[in-house]
């Protein structure tokens, strides 16, 4: 990491209110305000904003980190870290989530640009005890900035302090981490919220700040995995059927790309089938008594102030219900804490997590736990009052999972005993006369989750609906990379006295099917000529790409020769997009920076349509390489991925060796399943090793455990063949 010759010291606290306000920062900085590309806005916002980090480790050229302080409410403080990485120094060069999102052709960029907020954020800046380690020979505490141990004098090791702040910045403990590339293409990788070890900020909250920054930053397009899960349950699909969007679409996130080849049409589809499903499905008579389901949506029904006719309005209403009784039940309790309780609410969800622990141990026995032995059992974790006051408040408390705290006064104890249940117990707690509680809420939501949209048995009337509901909910499951485009070129064209040029690069001498990098915003005064622009949009390049460390542009094709002394205006007018043809020098060794897949010439062609690596677990043949989805060649995630595996496409080539192998008649009836270790028990024989060699790779063998270890020494142990073949 880069070195400032300043000497640094340990931060002193600083007062709030010289701090940026969080919720309102960037939204109207003039700074910001003119077009200008990413790749310049964020050296200007840290040159502004940013200060370097209290420490700095001298070992790390890779690395340069800057802190922004925040402000959050009356008197809370939101540290804010920008890690700057340089790539080709970076022990991770190519970037996975541009692979599975679709940019596997963008170039490597040079700079890569974390912006973190820690979950444990004390905001003094005081962090170092994040950043320890012990000595390899003392055990002595290291921080990142020494470069040798101060109890034994032992030096560190250069390799392992590099891996060590690598291996920082891929913690998952943040409650935000987006990654921006130097060509304004990012990734927001983690995002979390109070549920997530926030004090202060809320996941709305903490989102709305990433969007303005991105969009004052001129981020271009950002992507993320929405894997998220709320109340036990897939909170994705919830919402997408609710509001018709995901819950990042509240602030423009878009369908990106479908894994096992989902596309947004079919994706729209899904969800607007979940959607728009009658409840009537769910009332054909059957039998004469009511059953639950009917019984709760009717509950729902009398509760709600209009018509409740499909799965949108049902979901929407259990979602909003859960959102006000949340806000009360949050409003009443600050005022109850504020007033009479002296422990804060983190010390009181501390204590209450560790209760929800030992009676999740207790649930498998259907063990009722008494009021002693849960206060004997966390009585190291707390002052006895503390537990007293948790324990008053557990009833009702709902777990991760969706399970609800159940407390009664048991008579043969005179004492009080809590149990966790299940969202299938306690059914008619939930059609309450009076409305229904928060816990009552989530369980009724968590049970009309599983019988309607994960159903185990057959609930509608027709088995058609049935089926499009399991195949329309598989669908949108399958949707998970969500993309934002931000447009930064609506904005690159305002500025009347500035000229604003996209410039597209084509490399001589690649092959045509290469793709090209995309495009760069470079920003030229008006009486800017044909030389300022050549000479911007290499230095542009080169800044961007590492493989562009020495681009030439060539010519302008679609210009022509022109001299360098015109006048671009003249050419294009105040805006346009310009292509430029060029070479890169290979004799450097920057071609593995072409793309972020990497070198790797894997090809995917899978029975789903996929034709690119979505993220998903895939395996690859051993005849032909071909990947595909382990899910589409039958295998489950719970299933070990086989030692060898060929394809349904390469059993079909194979296809006109049965009859040679099979002209005994006799050995059909064991073509599913056949051994040979030096004899056969179901054949009484062995069979020829030419003939060995060829099962292995039958068609018949659909389910194959062929080996032939005595008499084919080239055998290499079990074959797993696509399920799906007939």
């Amino acid at each position: 990491m880069v070195v400032s010759p300043r000497p640094f010291k340990r931060l002193k606290r600083r007062f709030t209110a010289d701090l940026h306000n969080f919720a309102t920062f960037l939204s109207d900085d003039d700074a910001f305000s003119a077009a200008q590309p990413f790749r310049t806005a964020v050296k200007t916002f840290i040159s502004k904003y940013a200060r370097p980090q209290s420490f700095s480790p001298p070992l790390f050229s890779a690395l340069m980190t800057w802190q922004v302080a925040f402000r959050v409410g009356d008197g809370d403080e939101v540290v804010m870290e920008v890690v700057e990485e340089d790539v080709t120094r970076s022990a991770s060069v190519h970037c996975d989530h541009c692979r599975v999102v679709g940019w596997s052709g963008h170039p490597v960029c040079s700079k890569r640009y974390h912006f973190i907020i820690k979950t444990s954020n004390s905001g003094n800046g005081d962090m170092e005890e994040e950043y320890q380690k012990p000595c390899m020979s003392c055990g002595n505490f290291l921080h990142l900035d020494d470069e040798g141990c101060q109890s034994c004098g032992g030096m560190v090791d250069p390799e392992e302090h590099e891996k060590w702040a690598n291996k920082l910045l891929e913690d998952s403990n943040f409650l935000l981490h987006g990654m921006i590339h130097s060509n304004g293409y990012g990734h927001l990788l983690t995002l979390d919220g109070r549920e997530g070890g926030s004090k202060s900020v809320s996941g709305s909250d903490m989102m709305s700040f990433w969007d303005r920054l991105c969009g004052a930053l001129s981020v271009r397009k950002v992507s993320l995995m929405d894997v998220s899960n709320k109340y036990g349950m897939e909170y994705r699909l919830l919402h997408t059927i609710s509001e018709g969007r995901t819950w990042y679409g509240n602030w423009g996130y878009e369908f990106g790309i479908g894994c096992y080849g989902t596309t947004k049409e079919a994706y729209c589809h899904a969800f607007e089938t979940l959607s728009t499903t009658p409840l009537s499905e769910f009332f054909f008579q059957r039998k004469k008594t009511q059953s639950r389901l009917q019984a709760v949506i009717q509950f729902y029904q009398s509760l709600s102030g209009s018509r409740l006719a499909t799965f949108r309005d049902l979901f929407s209403l259990l979602l909003r219900l859960i959102r006000e009784t949340s806000a009360a039940t949050n409003a009443k309790h600050s005022t109850t804490t504020s007033g009479w309780c002296c422990w804060t609410d983190e010390d009181v969800e501390r204590v209450q997590r560790g209760m929800l622990k030992i009676l999740t141990a207790a649930r498998p026995t259907s063990s009722w736990v008494s009021h002693n032995a849960l206060k004997g059992a966390m009585f190291r974790t707390a002052c006895p009052e503390l537990l007293n006051y948790c324990l008053k408040h557990l009833d009702g408390t709902v777990s991760q999972n969706g399970m609800a705290v159940k407390a009664r006064f048991s008579p043969n104890s005179a004492n009080v005993e809590y149990m966790l249940q299940g969202p299938g117990c306690g059914c008619g707690s939930s059609l309450n006369p009076n409305h229904p509680s928060r816990e009552q809420l989530i369980q009724d939501l968590r049970y009309l989750y599983d019988s309607i949209l994960m159903p185990k048995m057959k609930l509608c009337r027709s088995q058609a609906v049935a089926d499009s509901i399991t195949d329309s909910v598989t669908k949108v499951l399958d949707g998970k990379q969500f993309v934002k485009d931000y447009k930064p070129e609506k904005e690159a064209f305002r500025d009347p006295s500035s000229i604003s040029v996209w410039c597209q690069v084509e490399l001589l001498g690649e092959p045509q099917d290469n793709p090209s990098p995309p495009q760069e915003l470079v920003i030229l005064p008006s009486n800017a000529t044909v030389a300022d622009l050549k000479r911007e949009a290499t230095d542009a390049f080169q800044q961007v790409y590492a493989m562009f460390k020495r681009f030439l542009i060539i010519e302008m094709p679609d210009i022509g020769r022109v001299d360098d002394s015109m006048t671009i205006k003249l050419l294009i007018g105040p805006y346009g997009t310009i292509r430029f043809r060029g070479k890169c020098d290979k004799k450097y060794g920057l071609s593995r920076f072409r793309t972020e897949k990497g070198t790797e010439g894997w090809l995917v062609d899978c029975l789903c349509g996929a034709k690119d690596d979505d993220g998903e677990p895939m395996l690859a043949c051993d005849t032909c390489g071909i990947w595909q989805h382990t899910r589409c060649t039958g295998l489950s995630r719970a299933e070990d991925i086989p030692e060898q595996f060929i394809c349904q496409t390469c059993v079909n080539i194979n296809h006109h060796e049965r009859d040679e192998i099979y002209e005994d008649k006799h050995l059909w009836p064991y073509r599913s399943q056949i051994t040979c270790q030096g004899n056969v028990s179901a054949l009484g024989r062995c069979l020829p090793s030419d003939k060995c060699e060829k099962i292995e790779t039958s068609a018949w063998v659909t389910q194959s455990r062929t080996t032939c270890q005595d008499e084919v020494p080239a055998a290499r142990g079990p074959l797993h063949f696509s399920r799906d073949f007939r």
